[in-house]
């Protein structure tokens, strides 16, 4: 069997949707299943059983680990918005913690979700190298409960004997509709040209860029769940790594695909960045993918334009 936690949400559940396609249908699905919404995700998908969050633990400790081949820990508290530290140090770091520990007794290899969030404004660059973590400023309390749980990884002296820890980056695609202001720009510039036939972007406030030129690392659901396959095929080489595109764009590039796949003509405008979050707004992210490449991934990751038009196909009526 296969543990995936948080796998109601997006990517856990486009990975539990690749899984079945693979043939891997003794999947065990952990999640706080308290939102409609995000359960449709599940819907169709082949899952041996549904364990509530509070009781994993609980379930995972009358298992026989024999049966256990691999755990993908995709659940957090994602919201970059969430200043409750509390309940991030819980939900993010701790528990995350404990997944670890489990791995370690239980001897079950991991993936764990990181963020690209811990990189903040990026003052160190966007390289996946873990000598550079410990000095990191992530930007909000969401980047640092992600951060604080692998610095304590890479401390720790005992490890799962395979574990990968992977640092999303802008990531998009098909399952997101229920994260409402967390969800892609995609998905909000479709839902915006649909009602009004315009879309409205983030004005630039640094002379360094020209407005709708801000970029980011976005990357398609597909190509990451492809990559965590391949990590639990390959199980070597345990450690950190980014993933994304390795391909930064500007917010202009994404908005025009998503005229052009919607078969509108463009109208884009611009309103200021609210003052509340303009201090932390990142000008730039590009993940440096060498690392990953090193371990022998190949892969092509799918271009901005191909991935908005797939997605928007699928958004359509």
């Amino acid at each position: 069997m296969i543990i995936v936690t948080g796998a109601a949400g997006f990517i856990a559940s486009n990975l539990i949707k690749k899984l079945n396609t693979d043939g891997f249908n003794h999947i065990i699905a952990v999640d706080k299943f308290d939102k409609p919404e995000k359960n449709k995700n599940l819907e169709g998908l082949k899952i041996q059983e549904k364990v509530e969050r509070e009781v994993f633990f609980e379930w995972l400790g009358k298992q026989n680990e024999k049966e256990i081949e691999f755990i993908f820990h995709l659940g957090a508290r994602t919201d970059t918005t969430e200043f409750d530290t509390e309940l991030l140090t819980k939900l993010n770091t701790e528990y995350t913690k404990e997944v670890w520990k489990r791995c370690i007794d239980m001897q079950i290899p991991l993936i764990y979700a990181s963020s690209a969030a811990t990189y903040g404004l990026g003052e160190l660059g966007y390289d996946d190298d873990e000598s550079k973590i410990p000095d990191l400023k992530p930007l909000n309390p969401y980047g640092i409960s992600k951060n604080e749980f692998d610095k304590w990884a890479l401390k720790h002296e005992k490890k799962p004997f395979y574990w990968a820890g992977l640092k999303f980056f802008n990531v998009y695609g098909p399952g997101e509709y229920h994260k409402g202001r967390m969800a892609s720009v995609i998905l909000h510039a479709y839902k915006q040209i649909s009602e009004t036939g315009k879309m409205k972007l983030f004005r630039s406030h640094n002379p360094e860029f020209k407005d709708g030129e801000q970029m980011r690392d976005f990357v398609f659901v597909d190509d990451v769940v492809q990559v965590m396959i391949w990590l639990m095929h390959h199980r070597k080489n345990s450690g950190i790594y980014n993933l994304g595109s390795g391909k930064a764009r500007t917010f202009l590039d994404l908005v025009k695909a998503v005229f052009k796949s919607m078969n509108k003509n463009e109208n884009i405008s611009f309103i200021d960045t609210p003052e509340d979050i303009r201090d932390k707004y990142q000008y730039f992210t590009e993940a440096k993918m060498e690392k990953l490449k090193s371990i022998g991934y190949l892969n092509d990751f799918t271009s901005l334009e191909s991935g908005v038009d797939a997605y928007i196909k699928q958004m359509k009526p």
